[in-house]
């Protein structure tokens, strides 16, 4: 009998180790050392046979020229918001990883995209739920389609059995770290078997050319739970997030081997499944009967998609000795950052003040470009006046005061435009160049903040 081999892996980020320690030198975290066992069965080697299955690519090396992928081309889906955070549709043979908050949608998400492609055969294998759970999910999203299959199972070898009759065109795994291999002995979830189950399945994808959905859990302070060698391994890395209490859900990509990074999809939650928003820049601007101090409209960038999102501020007195700085959806550093540049530059006392920041539509944002939003929003609740409702702005702020050219002015221009603006306030620097002669809109140019003070407050 051979000697079983052991080692300990660390849970937190899959360092490994011959002996136990207490405290990881990789993340430095303490008493995340659990002995697994690593010594696979000498029989049954490959846990994925290609011989019943589809025909296997060729291992030869080809000249780079030599190489044509126009014969895989990208399945488009019914979801154009996934198609845009994947670059254009699915590509065969990729491996997807969806992370997420428990109940944020993710099941329901891949449940949804499974049943909206009815023309290809789709095989959704969940270790979380048994079948007559998602026969009633799928009930309630009203979709109908005869080439689905659903698969309770969490064994891999069980799995890959069914997957050599069935032959899907796309599976979706839901989720990784439920599944096992009876090649590794140790418990569901755990380093180790996360490793060896993706590569399985990252196995099967690249030599049958099967795309592959994974959903991910991810622990408490929001990253894929398991080891990170999980997603260096997959091709694609999308992020689920969003509140629970509030209906719209967003789809961002953290790494994406076959398209942008910085995509983004925006869902509606509702009981019939995920509605994708077409127009999100129009959900994320408040409907208001009359026009309020502190609120102003800012163009912003996420990928290639213009939005154009609303910032809300509350400046009051502060009464409890220390001023509050307080912000949601924005960087507070960067806040606190704005705010010495109003005071220094613009003369504006905002030492003794309380300041309350807010993104409406409650995502958060990191586009340098809303600098000029955001201290049009403070200054119009520090002078206690509304900025008109038909203007936006688009500028970087400098710890001088000067306005900053921002990239990709063209579409904010366009995309204040479409959704009926009259004014856009840009840096002078960004149009330089730019047919303005083009647009409806009247683009104002400013250099310094107190051009932009002056043009809002004083005429």
């Amino acid at each position: 009998m051979a000697k079983i081999k052991t080692t300990f892996f660390c849970q937190n980020c899959g360092a490994q180790s011959p002996k136990w320690i207490g405290k990881c030198p990789s993340c430095g975290e303490w008493n995340t050392y659990v002995e697994e066992v690593i010594q696979k069965e000498e029989s049954g080697l490959g846990t994925w046979k290609t011989g019943q299955q589809k025909e296997k690519r060729t291992n030869k090396p080809k000249k780079l020229s030599e190489i044509d992928f126009s014969q895989s081309p990208r399945t488009e889906t019914f979801d154009s918001e996934l198609d845009r955070v994947l670059g254009g549709g699915i590509v065969p043979g990729s491996l997807v990883l969806i992370g997420g908050e428990p109940g944020i949608g993710k099941s329901t998400l891949m449940l949804q995209i499974a049943l909206t492609l009815s023309k290809i055969k789709v095989l959704y294998v969940s270790g979380e739920e048994s079948e007559s759970q998602i026969k009633m999910r799928a009930e309630r999203m009203k979709v109908h389609s005869d080439n689905c299959y659903v698969l309770s199972e969490t064994n891999t070898q069980q799995i890959f059995e069914q997957i050599e009759i069935l032959q899907p065109d796309v599976l979706v795994i839901d989720s990784i770290q439920t599944l096992h291999s009876r090649h590794v002995e140790s418990a569901a979830g755990s380093v180790s078997q996360v490793r060896e189950c993706t590569a399985e399945l990252m196995r099967f994808a690249k030599e049958t050319a099967t795309p592959v959905f994974l959903i991910g859990h991810i622990t408490k302070d929001g990253s894929i739970a398991g080891p990170k060698v999980l997603e260096h391994m997959v091709d694609t890395v999308l992020q689920f997030e969003g509140d629970r209490h509030l209906a719209y859900r967003i789809l961002r990509t953290s790494k994406n081997r076959f398209g942008s990074t910085n995509e983004l999809g925006i869902y509606e939650m509702r009981a019939d499944g995920l509605r994708p928003v077409a127009n999100p820049s129009e959900i994320l601007l408040t409907q208001r009967e009359e026009q309020l101090n502190g609120v102003a409209i800012g163009a912003m960038m996420e990928g290639n998609r213009p939005l154009l999102i609303e910032i809300q501020s509350l400046v009051s007195p502060a009464t409890y000795g220390t001023p509050q700085r307080s912000s949601t959806g924005f960087d507070a550093k960067r806040l606190n950052m704005l705010l010495a540049v109003l005071e220094k530059r613009g003369g504006m006392r905002l030492g003794q003040q309380d300041v309350f920041l807010n993104v409406a539509g409650g995502i958060k944002v990191d586009d340098p470009a809303l600098d000029l939003t955001v201290c049009a929003s403070l200054l119009s609740s520090y002078e206690d006046q509304a900025v008109a409702d038909d203007v936006c702005f688009a500028g970087e702020v400098g710890l001088g005061g000067e306005i900053r050219a921002v990239h990709r002015i063209e579409n904010r221009i366009a995309e204040a435009e479409k959704l009926g603006f009259k004014r856009i306030v840009v840096s002078k620097y960004a149009v330089r160049g730019l047919d303005l002669k083009k647009y409806k809109i009247q683009v104002v140019a400013v250099s310094k903040l107190e051009e932009m003070y002056q043009g809002l407050f004083t005429s």
